[in-house]
């Protein structure tokens, strides 16, 4: 891949170097670990400044996306998957966007008494009877999300469906439901013996834990969501900006 800066855009070096880099280290190629070029070959190949490149080689090493090993060099991580918080989407589609083949290892949809953060969400009675999805999700090699969804009783969803396909997808072609608002909770804990079981992980290991409540375009409650994922597998990126 030629890695070219255009010297006489507006963009700053070093945001350009960044994008460069990024193209760079999604090509099949660079999946596996790869390690960069060294820093003195791409500074003279991009023709700028080693501190310049420095700027953006740091911003993707926060990003967790490169791991930099002092006397080796600068090797691309391929442990993690990141998703983030600014253009929520189902996580069929987050992964399809990331390019991550996503395998199911297991699926089981049922009628179970409403967890009592559901029946607070939907404002029903406790005891009431929901449609519960339970979703174990990974790459080939293992699994590193354990998902549980609940889904507000108005729904009349039923184990019929094909959840091969795209929860929202679903719930939009076939019942006219739109999800449009996520509001989330982010917490880290210690797996207990059955997400530990899971996830293939030991008792105790700490995990991310992602609460999602979903509302349709008329602002009803839609579905409880909590997903349980491997801390070694995945991070959670915000993006935020200062009004100035």
């Amino acid at each position: 891949m030629i890695l070219e800066i255009n010297h006489e855009s507006h963009t700053p070096l070093h945001k350009q170097a960044e994008t460069l880099i990024r193209e760079l280290i999604n090509k099949p190629e660079y999946k596996n670990g790869k390690l960069l070029p060294n820093e003195v070959e791409l500074s003279e190949q991009l023709k700028i400044s080693r501190n310049t490149l420095r700027q953006a080689i740091n911003t993707l090493v926060m990003e967790g996306l490169l791991v930099r090993k002092k006397g080796v060099g600068t090797r691309v991580e391929n442990k993690r998957i990141f998703t983030g918080a600014s253009n929520w989407l189902s996580f069929s589609e987050e992964m399809r966007i990331l390019g991550i083949e996503i395998h199911n290892f297991e699926l089981q949809i049922f009628r179970h008494e409403v967890s009592p953060e559901a029946a607070a969400f939907f404002n029903i009675k406790q005891g009431t009877k929901v449609m519960r999805l339970e979703r174990l999700r990974g790459k080939k090699e293992h699994p590193f999300v354990y998902f549980t969804s609940e889904f507000n009783p108005q729904i009349p969803l039923s184990a019929s469906e094909n959840y091969n396909r795209p929860l929202y997808e679903i719930l939009e072609s076939d019942y006219g439901i739109i999800a449009q608002t996520s509001k989330e909770e982010i917490s880290a804990a210690a797996a207990d013996n059955f997400i530990a079981s899971k996830l293939e992980i030991k008792h105790g290991v700490p995990i991310l834990v992602r609460k999602r409540y979903v509302f349709d375009i008329y602002n009803n409650p839609i579905e409880y969501n909590v997903g349980c994922y491997r801390a070694d597998s995945f991070t959670y990126t915000i993006e935020s900006k200062r009004n100035v």
